[in-house]
């Protein structure tokens, strides 16, 4: 059940930093309203992760998922562009979560 409270914690963290850029500097109310609702699912979700995955395998994932997902958000909608150092930072940042997850003695499975 961690990895499912950690998956709802990393889409609305997402959905919260997704919403940072159109809150205009927290001066559109529906927007702010959405970034702020976001981060407190996200950490509410991150905090009964951390009942059951060390802190530091949950923050990884956590932050690195959330980038990526970012990143490519970025790209898709907000016409970011990705170079390929940046992919292959997006790729990293892939690997060594799967490395966490499959390699990793400190992962409670």
């Amino acid at each position: 059940m961690q990895w499912v409270f950690l998956s709802v914690a990393i889409l609305a963290e997402v959905v919260g930093t997704s919403a940072l850029k159109v809150s205009d500097g927290f001066t559109r109310l529906v927007p702010s309203l959405v970034v702020v609702l976001g981060y407190g699912i996200s950490f509410f979700f991150l905090s009964l992760t951390l009942r059951t995955l060390p802190v530091g395998v949950a923050y990884a994932v956590w932050s690195g998922a959330g980038m990526a997902l970012i990143a490519l958000i970025g790209w898709l909608f907000l016409g970011q562009s990705l170079d390929a150092p940046a992919i292959v930072g997006l790729f990293l940042i892939g690997a060594g979560v799967a490395v966490l997850n499959l390699y990793s003695r400190s992962v409670v499975n």
